[in-house]
């Protein structure tokens, strides 16, 4: 496994098309979601991905603060289903945890679940700060971590 992490202007064509299929294949095809992916916070964030055999299995966009909430924010967080249950999620989330950390010195990132995933994301110090709400039609609740 190799870990890479781009700024948007660093990817190549081939890298972010692969990049953008696997965040359609899942978010648009599999879950059935009609949303814009493409929303303009790309060329602002940070790009971490997980590279497996020349093929992408893991990704997300960390975001800096001010950019999309007032503090760091990490989206786009998704695992090919072929890799799921491996454990490369969690080996994702602390990456982008530590290069968000890393990059801005933050104190606090931000994230937007999809609620059935709130104890992942809760085992990894991400405390739940809504209820559940509907966007896009899949429920998901608001998600803040403190660096400890």
């Amino acid at each position: 496994m190799e870990w890479r992490l781009l700024k948007f202007e660093e990817f190549d064509v081939n890298l972010l098309y692969e990049v953008l299929k696997l965040r359609v294949d899942v978010f648009v095809v599999e879950q059935n979601c009609a949303y814009p992916d493409l929303d303009t916070y790309d060329q602002q964030s940070l790009h971490l991905m997980c590279i497996e055999k020349e093929e992408v299995i893991a990704y997300c966009r960390v975001l800096p603060p001010g950019e999309k909430y007032d503090v760091c924010s990490i989206g786009r967080v998704i695992v090919k289903e072929k890799a799921r249950g491996t454990g490369v999620a969690r080996q994702l989330m602390i990456k982008a945890i530590e290069e968000a950390e890393d990059a801005w010195n933050i104190q606090t990132i931000q994230l937007c679940a999809q609620s059935h995933l709130q104890r992942f994301y809760e085992s990894l110090g991400f405390i739940t700060m809504s209820d559940i709400f509907d966007e896009d039609g899949i429920p998901h609740v608001n998600m803040v971590r403190n660096k400890r």
